[in-house]
């Protein structure tokens, strides 16, 4: 065999083993994505609950000084 189909088939057994390699590891690679996607989902998931937890808080400071405030105008209102 001359060395240069002797390269060419070495070359072609290896292009067809990256594939092979590819393909075989296909399902962990795609497993890695999966994990990847679900903890950008999670993050973003926590950072909107930790900022609807904090409005909500806000809310119910703002509705009690507001009610504490109608109560003193309530009770120091001309009668």
């Amino acid at each position: 065999m001359s060395i240069t189909r002797h390269l060419r088939s070495a070359s072609g057994h290896a292009a067809r083993a990256t594939r092979v390699d590819a393909l075989a590891r296909w399902h962990v690679r795609s497993q890695e994505v999966a994990r990847r996607n679900a903890m950008i989902s999670m993050t973003e998931l926590t950072q909107r609950r930790i900022e609807r937890e904090e409005v909500e808080e806000f809310l119910v400071r703002h509705r009690r000084a507001y009610a504490a405030r109608e109560a003193h105008a309530r009770r120091t209102r001309p009668a």
